[in-house]
């Protein structure tokens, strides 16, 4: 898959470019066909994309809108700092991170098991912390949400076209189009987005929200699980 290139740190806010540093360096160190690279690539692409449009004035808040994405993408490579360091990576993660070099599971699985886990999770609780350092409401965030919801809506099909199989292996790939068929990338986000509203409202109440946030996690990783289900 093709990304932006051309993107340099010196047009990015520093904590966005930290982020795109880390994952240059993972693209640059992981071997390929390793599960959680080809979400990196997949991930790298986005978040350049989403930098050249904060740099083109494509949202209405960039400064809320870089932050978000910097939050974001801290729950990504707090996974991949936790696994490498021999710790238990969260839930909604915990499938991609076993199976990431399963012989069975095709490069698209580990796309959508990874995009999967960092919408259906990592972006309500992102939501939360940007407000939290913010000091705002969601509501600030929602136009700039779907700005980065319909972008991403965009390369999900480019993501999917660049990953499935050749036209020759078509009546093979069955099970797999069945699977890329069976998850949404919509509904994900729009139930991230409730999700960040009701964590949002449970602030006062931090037990309740931890709890809401682990079931989240488990509810999400089960998802992943199914996505990544080996094809032989």
């Amino acid at each position: 898959m093709t990304t932006t290139r051309h993107v340099t740190a010196a047009a990015v806010p520093a904590p966005v470019a930290a982020v795109l540093a880390r994952l240059r360096a993972l693209e640059a160190t992981l071997p390929p066909s390793d599960g959680i690279a080809v979400f990196n690539r997949v991930y790298l692409s986005v978040t350049e994309e989403v930098v050249r449009r904060l740099g083109a004035g494509g949202f209405q808040d960039p400064a809320a809108a870089g932050e978000l994405d910097a939050v974001f993408a801290r729950r990504y490579l707090a996974a991949v700092d936790a696994a490498g360091a021999g710790l238990t990576v969260p839930a909604c993660w915990r499938p991609l991170f076993q199976l990431r070099r399963h012989p069975g599971v095709r490069p698209l699985q580990f796309a959508l098991a990874g995009i999967n886990a960092h919408i259906g999770h990592d972006l309500a609780l992102a939501v939360v912390d940007t407000c939290r350092a913010l000091e705002c409401e969601p509501a600030a965030l929602a136009a700039d949400f779907e700005r980065v919801g319909d972008l991403l809506a965009g390369m999900e099909e480019r993501i999917r076209e660049s990953l499935m199989p050749g036209p020759d292996l078509l009546d093979i790939a069955d099970p797999l189009t069945h699977l890329a068929g069976s998850w949404s990338l919509e509904m994900a986000r729009d139930g991230a987005w409730a999700a960040a509203r009701g964590l949002w409202g449970l602030r006062g109440l931090p037990e309740t929200a931890q709890e809401f946030a682990e079931r989240l996690g488990s509810g999400v990783g089960l998802v992943g699980r199914c996505l990544l289900t080996p094809l032989g």
